[in-house]
Parts: C-alpha cells; structure tokens; sequence
C-alpha cells in the first residue's frame, strides 16, 4: 500500500506543493512549526532515507537547498533548519523550517492552525522564489 507521501505526489490527496523535479517532491507541512514549514520527499518509497543510494540522497540534499534557499527568500529568517526524523510516514523526509532560533525546530512545539488562504499564499511565495532560483 502506498504511503500517503506517495499518493500526494500522485495528485491522489491535495498538497501545497512549492517545488518539484524528476526526482522528487516538496509540499507544506500542513502541522507547520512556522510559515514556510516544508517538507521534501522522493518520488520513489523509500522509508529510510539512508536506504537512498549515494548519489539519490546527494541529489534529494541539492534539491533541498535550492527549496531552502527559496524558504529563506520568501520568508526572511536567520536560517533554515533541516531536520530528518522520519518515524511518522514510512517515505524518507527531509524538513525544511525557518527559524530565528534553535528552539524553533522542537517539534513538540504548537503547531500554527494556517487557513487554507495562508497555506496557499506561503506555498506560492516559496514557488515563486524556487521557479526564480537556480535547479
């Protein structure tokens, strides 16, 4: 049975997608720490991400720069953390969070209740940003 990463990537379920490519995915979290929460995933299943071959998780690793540095542009902040826990959905997963400080990346934090509106417009401001960028 497919993840449900895998069936958003299919157009089964909705997402607010932000960037993709050949090879993967990225879409808002829809429980985000902060606006701009994003998470990036490859298209193939693979639940651990270090059961990516080398050069899968190096490529899965540039393209999460470039939604990064698109994170950053539309939503200015001291930097974007990276966190991969990966026990919630069995399809590996890289977060994307801008934060002013560490303490911004506890995931045990509250979670921001976004409107769909809010979801939609940080999802366009993220894709507007990466269309701009270098792939």
């Amino acid at each position: 049975m497919a993840t449900i990463f895998s069936r958003i990537i299919a157009g089964e379920i909705p997402s607010y997608k932000v960037a993709e490519n050949d090879k993967f995915y990225a879409f808002l979290d829809i429980n985000p720490l902060a606006k701009g929460h994003t998470l990036v995933v490859p298209k193939r299943e693979v639940d651990y991400i270090f059961d990516l071959d080398d050069d899968e998780l190096a490529a899965m690793h540039v393209f999460a720069k470039s939604v990064a540095l698109a994170i950053q542009q539309a939503f200015p902040c001291k930097k974007v953390g990276e966190a991969v826990i990966g026990l919630e959905v069995p399809h590996a997963h890289i977060h994307l969070i801008p934060i002013q400080k560490e303490s911004d990346m506890i995931f045990s934090n509250p979670k921001l209740k976004l409107t769909n509106e809010e979801f939609v417009e940080v999802a366009t401001a993220i894709s507007q940003a990466w269309e701009g960028g270098d792939k």
